[in-house]
């Protein structure tokens, strides 16, 4: 599963994940993406549950690249313990995803193909996505 090497801090503070995404807001690598149309954090399995789906549906063939990496960690306390006693340990890792970014792209597999395996993929997300296609290009301007 995706993690960082190395990281500046061991725990950090949640945040506020607020506003609309400015980066990552195109199809950069393949001809399908699925794009995020609201805020999460999404878990580092979440992920590669959405990896795996979409690369089992189009049988290895074809490319996929995903846009986002989980590199803010979450903490959790231990199950039965009382308030207090400072913050937990680190548990997982999260991708920050605010409305508009990219998080897979794929090309290499025919139209059909291609959006039923982005449809399993965003059934294992936690956010609401939709599919994004690149535009047919022009001969001539």
């Amino acid at each position: 599963m995706l993690s960082p090497k190395k990281v500046k801090y061991r725990k950090i503070q949640k945040g506020r994940v607020r506003g609309a995404e400015s980066r990552g807001v195109d199809l950069a690598f393949g001809d399908y993406g699925l794009k995020s149309t609201e805020t999460c954090r999404i878990d580092t399995r979440a992920l590669e549950a959405a990896r795996i789906a979409l690369t089992r549906h189009i049988k290895r063939g074809g490319r996929v690249w995903i846009r986002v990496f989980p590199d803010k960690p979450f903490t959790k306390k231990p199950a039965e313990t009382r308030m207090g006693k400072g913050k937990g340990s680190p548990e997982g890792w999260t991708a920050v995803v605010r409305p508009g970014r990219i998080l897979f792209e794929m090309e290499g597999v025919d139209r059909a193909t291609a959006l039923e395996a982005m449809r399993l993929a965003a059934h294992k997300l936690p956010v609401k996505t939709i599919v994004v296609e690149r535009e047919a290009q022009g001969l001539g301007a």
